[in-house]
């Protein structure tokens, strides 16, 4: 692939709800550019971007992947991503990369949560977009409920300038709305001149008259014209058109069909004509040597530099580190600096990647998109730069994981392999994390879903060969006491020569720390026990509060005080004392009111007006307690609420199910509180049945 300068480069990134045609939208746009000789489908699992094992079995894209098209002397990086909400880190890679974003609606199933997911995307990054409607060539399809809905939801800015000709319920030919003219599909890529048909001209009108509306607000002078009933030429509406799509005042809104690639060259065609070059972006770090502000803005003449955005690790054709050149021009054999890991990386080889394919290329201008083998010490997120000058700019910020599993490895000895193989996942995967519970003796996995958990473990057994099961996790409770006991315990042990013998008289009794597990206070009088037994009792406590009496959690908020007992000159010793405490600790604890507490989490979740009351009513279920709501300026509301840690497992899933996946949540652990008798009882006999 020949070298393009950064005037000549789009980066676009292709946003959508699951199933809307992303993918076969890309393989249309390969096959019409000449990047590819067949279009590939995504049922058949041949298509260029979805190029995982783990993709083709299930249909469905769960990596960000890059494939550059060349159209009209241009350079298109499109950034294909995942439309399931799991999958969402893939799709903030992707986002921060971009310049620029092209929302994919099916024609068939119209606007979507994840429709109206990529609009907030955009809004947050800034991209300018347009709007593509796929299925056109699809009987049920309708354009015109797809311009409908996004204009009810987001206003003027919604502007169509192609509109479809249907004759017999197929696709057949378009109307160019800036242009006034119709145009009849060909081959591929091809089109002739029509009459615009008579039932085209009612909506036809409608369209154009919002475009040149939107046209005329450039400037004071087309606001006159307009007025005037002046017409613009075609290359005024398309230059007022650019300026407008650049500042996001104007979105466009095309059509077409992947299957038949009709309507994919003019995309091509748009995405070159209307969206900035990196060169129109703002792109600023910080230079770490000097502490200023450090303004990359995608300049070619500048040091040279560049933002790590992915990781693709795979076992076959080993890790690839994706950049974006944010400054002057890498070529191959660079040797650049790393400020993160105070480590150098040489770049023998830099490549453009045709999904899981490497292209060499020689060099690359300032805001191109490539990739990089066998980076040693650098990682998603990092920032490439010369020693001289060197820079970072600021890491993306991604979705936090709160969905979690226990897993257990199931063949014995793949412990470590499984370890490894998760730590390439993660380098991979920035929502993917894992967490040692050492406390309840287990290991969890993090991720955005119950999906994404279970095809992480589905890649882990195809991949790497390592085989895990996922299982509900234990949740940490603790035991407290919430009464006070005295107990005189002895340990007396006689088997020829020395014997055991410790005595120790204690009361027990809440010390009102949850926060520690016991305080220990001695109040012996007259030497009954010596001083230097006391660290054998605290040591005897210490052991004590690691599994508790009453259900085998970590006992918290004890006050033990040694008041009195007694010694043998010859047959005490440290351990008689520790064994007579452990026993003591055990006997006063359960005749002090023992308790078992509940983590709490303080829960924050957001959800459209509409489902208020069904969330309030769930989470009541949860034996959660709401504490507020408030409203937002977008018609949402964020309920805050205390539900106990248990009354969240496999809550993600039913949030998204109950809201049709507009809502989302958070939470952090907030306190200890007594758990409801029923549960007690419940994991007391689980105690009792593990044992």
């Amino acid at each position: 692939m020949k070298v393009y300068r950064t005037d000549e480069i789009r980066n676009v990134v292709l946003l959508g709800h699951g199933g809307s045609g992303k993918t076969s939208l890309l393989e249309a746009m390969s096959y019409v550019s000449g990047a590819t000789s067949r279009m590939g489908k995504v049922t058949d699992g041949n298509t260029i971007s979805d190029f995982d094992k783990e993709e083709q079995k299930r249909g469905f894209s769960i990596s960000t992947s890059l494939v550059p098209i060349e159209w009209e002397k241009a350079k298109i990086n499109v950034l294909d991503t995942p439309g399931y909400f799991d999958f969402v880190g893939e799709v903030e890679e992707a986002v921060s990369a971009a310049d620029a974003a092209v929302i994919v609606v099916s024609g068939k199933a119209g606007v979507e949560v994840g429709t109206e997911k990529a609009w907030e995307l955009c809004d947050k990054y800034n991209l300018p977009r347009m709007v593509y409607v796929t299925e056109m060539d699809v009987d049920d399809a309708s354009f015109r409920d797809v311009v409908e809905k996004l204009t009810e939801k987001y206003g003027k800015v919604i502007a169509p300038h192609f509109q479809p000709i249907r004759e017999n319920e197929k696709l057949i030919g378009y109307v160019n709305i800036i242009k006034n003219a119709a145009r009849r599909y060909t081959d591929i890529g091809q089109r002739e001149e029509m009459e615009i048909p008579e039932y085209s001209k009612a909506y036809l009108e409608q369209y154009r008259e919002k475009l040149l509306e939107a046209v005329a607000e450039t400037s004071d002078e087309f606001m006159e014209r307009y007025f005037a009933g002046e017409e613009f030429s075609v290359e005024e509406i398309r230059s007022a058109m650019r300026s407008e799509v650049m500042d996001g005042s104007i979105v466009p809104i095309g059509m077409g069909s992947n299957v038949q690639a009709q309507g994919v060259a003019n995309l091509l065609s748009d995405i070159v004509r209307f969206f900035p070059s990196p060169e129109y972006r703002q792109c600023v770090g910080i230079n770490r040597k000097t502490n200023e502000i450090y303004e990359a803005n995608y300049d070619f003449a500048r040091a040279k530099s560049a933002y790590i955005f992915k990781t693709m690790v795979d076992p076959f054709i080993g890790k690839y580190s994706f950049f974006k050149v944010c400054s002057g021009v890498l070529k191959s054999d660079d040797v650049l600096y790393n400020p993160e890991t105070d480590a150098e990386e040489k770049l023998s080889k830099i490549y453009t990647m045709i999904g899981g394919k490497p292209v060499e290329v020689e060099e690359m201008f300032a805001g191109d998109i490539g990739a990089v083998a066998k980076l040693t010490n650098t990682n998603t997120g990092d920032t490439l730069s010369t020693k001289a000058t060197p820079v970072t700019y600021g890491k993306t910020e991604y979705s936090k994981p709160y969905t979690y599993m226990k897993y257990t490895v199931t063949k014995k000895g793949d412990e470590d392999k499984v370890s490894q193989a998760l730590q390439k996942m993660m380098a991979e995967d920035v929502t993917l994390k894992t967490v040692n519970d050492s406390e309840n003796r287990q290991t969890l996995l993090y991720g955005i879903g119950d999906q994404h958990l279970e095809i992480s473990a589905s890649k882990l057994l195809n991949r790497y060969k390592c085989e895990i099961t996922l299982e509900v996790p234990k949740v940490a409770f603790r035991e407290t006491i919430n009464k006070t006991s005295d107990v005189d315990t002895k340990y007396k042990k006689q088997s020829g020569g020395h014997g055991q013998y410790g005595h120790v008289k204690m009361k027990f009794g809440p010390s009102g720390d949850l926060d520690t597990p016991v305080v220990f206070e001695e109040t012996v009088v007259g030497g009954a026990v010596p001083k230097n037994y006391f660290p054998a009792v605290e040591k005897g406590l210490q052991d004590s509060v690691v599994k508790g009496p009453l259900a085998g959690y970590p006992v918290v908020g004890v006050k033990a005080t040694l008041y009195d007992g007694s010694y043998h000159p010859v047959d005490s010793s440290e351990m008689a004392f520790k064994t007579a405490t452990v026993q003591a600790f055990k006997k006063g604890f359960l005749e002090a009111g023992p308790v078992l507490l509940e983590p709490i989490a303080f829960v924050k979740v957001k959800v459209p007006d509409d489902y208020t009351g069904d969330i309030m009513g769930d989470l009541n279920k949860r034996r959660g307690r709401v504490l507020g709501m408030t409203p937002t300026p977008d018609g949402y509301q964020i309920i805050e609420a205390d539900v106990p840690m248990t009354g969240l497992f496999g809550y993600c899933t039913v949030l998204r199910s109950m809201t049709g996946g507009r809502g989302n949540y958070e939470y952090e652990f907030a306190r200890y509180e007594q758990a409801p008798h029923e549960v007690q009882e419940e994991e007391i006999k689980k105690r009792e049945a593990e044992e």
